[in-house]
């Protein structure tokens, strides 16, 4: 039986799904982590099912599925589901490259994962001092050459900010797109970050509220889940990806989470055509 279209509102700006939560490296400051949340679980779906239930979204052109983790490419069937997905679906990748890019590269057509964005479609993070910068930039540089879109993010921790943009200079050298973000989240008592709602983070007194997304967040099992903090903290998911009759309502739902939210989602961050000023998730009547 075939599964019905699920349509994506217009106001929706991202489709994250999180093949995997596991990941190859254990960075102490991992948004995923972010107020103890995160059990880094092992289910994996297999890849024939992920393109059973992905290829049902309807979407615009320009708003592609972003493929993440954890570390997507500690998933088994990562390349089997580019190559699988339907053709007019536009595809993203978050990764730290930990997979294999000759095998990547004899198997993925650089077209498929290029596309008008002003941002690379290949965002690869580079975390200090938890990988090798030679050999990430040695791998960056063959799928650049390969002709794939690519660039290096990362953090700009206040322990590791000096090291990250002398990195960026060595990029530039070289070539490389290398673009900064900054650190979300708690360190040494202080909390960091550009907020809509500030007291939505870090907040030890709970309230309710009424919350809307503008974010579609598949979970590593194909649940679906109202906000990064939910996947997280693995509550109860509005539905999931292979449910026949699943259909995304854009509406304002009631949540008791406000003051644990993730930094994720209230973040003030540009939105996929790179302008300024944009959240995940729309709150009100905070009580």
């Amino acid at each position: 039986m075939s599964l019905k279209k699920i349509k994506l509102p217009r106001r929706y700006n991202y489709i994250a799904c999180f093949l995997t939560l596991n990941c190859n490296l254990r960075c102490d400051y991992c948004i995923n982590y972010y107020g103890g949340g995160n059990k880094f679980k092992n289910s994996i779906i297999a890849g024939k099912k992920w393109v059973e239930m992905l290829n049902r979204l309807v979407c615009p052109s320009d708003l592609p599925i972003t493929i993440q983790g954890g570390e997507p490419g500690l998933h088994p069937d990562l390349i089997w589901i580019i190559k699988n997905l339907r053709q007019d679906l536009n595809i993203d990748i978050l990764t730290n490259l930990c997979f294999d890019v000759d095998k990547f590269i004899d198997n993925i057509n650089p077209g498929r994962l290029r596309r008008d964005a002003p941002y690379p479609n290949i965002r690869v993070s580079y975390h200090p001092p938890y990988m090798d910068l030679d050999e990430l930039i040695k791998k960056v540089l063959k799928m650049q050459q390969a002709g794939f879109s690519i660039g290096i993010f990362s953090i700009l921790h206040p322990q590791f900010k000096q090291e990250v943009l002398k990195t960026k200079e060595k990029c530039y050298g070289l070539g490389i797109d290398f673009r900064t973000k900054e650190f979300l989240g708690e360190f040494n008592a202080q909390i960091y970050g550009t907020y809509l709602y500030p007291e939505a983070v870090g907040n030890g007194k709970r309230k309710r509220c009424l919350c809307r997304t503008s974010e579609l967040i598949i979970g590593p099992n194909a649940d679906i889940y109202r906000c990064h903090h939910d996947l997280y903290k693995d509550l109860p998911p509005l539905g999931n990806m292979s449910d026949s009759d699943f259909e995304i309502k854009d509406i304002f739902r009631e949540c008791s989470q406000f003051g644990d939210c993730n930094p994720c989602d209230i973040k003030v961050k540009t939105n996929r055509f790179q302008v300024y000023g944009n959240t995940s998730v729309e709150i009100k009547d905070v009580k």
